[in-house]
């Protein structure tokens, strides 16, 4: 089971402060970071998953202080830890929707038995069993989404970090993802989240809205 402790955490640009002294502790946990548009929620997704550096503060992940990682230790951990829903999706155009989802397998460098099998059933349990072999062009918003989904839980990371994961969803497709998303804090994960939909942060088990420039749980 992981644990994430997050210390002191900030981000400035130019002298700027966006967010500052951001502190918390998620073990089988689901959290909602809750705040308007433009405040500084992507930013501290992209901290909290080793993406972007901090100014200050640190990120811990079962006891290993990202700050002390050199660059192949910190992409070995996010790579093994990290599951990711990005708001624009990032889907690369010249693969096939299932080949999307078995990405992060392929980047890894390892292919384990029954990926494929495993990719389906993902992509099939997010109502898309009759969109394996469309490429991204050929795919609406929405269903490129859940595709991101589908490839972020791709190998059981135990952490996932989705933000704005049920942006561009109707209410049926909102509630698949919901369920698959939350699946993994019910089996001992980690789901991190930004969102809008109120409805969805309601179904956190803690939720940390923005106050000044840092999140704080209420």
């Amino acid at each position: 089971m992981s644990k994430l402790k997050v210390e002191n955490l900030g981000k400035s640009y130019d002298g700027n402060v966006i967010l500052e002294n951001i502190s918390f502790t998620a073990e089988a946990d689901s959290i909602a970071f809750v705040s308007p548009s433009g405040s500084g929620k992507s930013t501290l997704l992209s901290m909290l998953g080793l993406l972007l550096s901090s100014t200050t503060g640190t990120v811990v992940v079962d006891g290993q202080d990202s700050d002390a990682l050199g660059d192949k230790e910190l992409s070995r951990l996010r790579r093994e830890t990290f599951g990711f829903v990005f708001q624009h999706t990032q889907l690369v155009g010249s693969l096939r929707a299932v080949e999307n989802v078995m990405a992060p397998a392929n980047f890894a460098g390892k292919l384990p038995f029954g990926i494929r099998e495993r990719a389906d059933q993902l992509l099939d349990g997010l109502g898309l069993d009759d969109r394996l072999m469309h490429y991204p062009y050929q795919l609406s918003i929405g269903q490129k989404r859940r595709v991101s989904v589908a490839r972020a839980l791709l190998l059981d990371p135990p952490i996932v970090i989705a933000d704005e994961p049920t942006n561009d969803l109707d209410a049926d497709s909102s509630a698949s993802v919901a369920d698959t998303l939350f699946e993994r804090a019910a089996n001992g994960g980690i789901l991190l989240f930004a969102t809008h939909d109120r409805e969805l942060a309601s179904r956190a088990s803690r939720v940390m809205h923005l106050e000044g420039k840092t999140f704080v749980e209420r």
